[in-house]
């Protein structure tokens, strides 16, 4: 199959979500992405729209969060990209540290390293943009 590309724009409104996982849904059945990947897929885009949504764009509801899926033969390149002028990845606490086991947030950037093979931030004038990868044969 050719390289394809799927894109979406969403409000920083978290009733936008459900929107978002169909989106995802779609585009791993056009793209025939197995079932075993899709999980990882779901949550991976889902904290990144979050994060960008709550944290970058700040709640902004008149900020966008982009989403876009290259399927280009056995990798899954994705972009979310908000408006928001970024932060410090390395600042954010380890949450598998004995001090944050039980904190109510602070798990996303470890959980999306988890499940994806791949994960870069890129900080603009115009926004942060999170950049991850899956490999399909693993």
């Amino acid at each position: 199959m050719p390289q394809q590309t799927y894109t979406l724009e969403v409000p920083s409104d978290p009733n936008a979500l459900p929107e978002v996982e169909d989106f995802i849904e779609d585009v791993a059945r056009k793209a025939d992405i197995p079932k075993n990947h899709l999980n990882n897929l779901m949550i991976s885009i889902n904290e990144a729209t979050t994060n960008g949504m709550l944290h970058g764009n700040k709640g902004d509801v008149t900020k966008k969060v982009s989403i876009s899926i290259t399927v280009n033969g056995r990798t899954v390149k994705i972009k979310v990209k908000d408006e928001g002028a970024g932060f410090e990845p390395s600042k954010v606490p380890d949450p598998t540290a004995p001090e944050n086991i039980f904190r109510e947030s602070g798990r996303g950037l470890y959980i999306m390293r988890t499940c994806m093979d791949k994960m870069e931030y890129n900080f603009t004038p115009e926004g942060t943009e999170l950049e991850l990868e899956l490999n399909l044969d693993k």
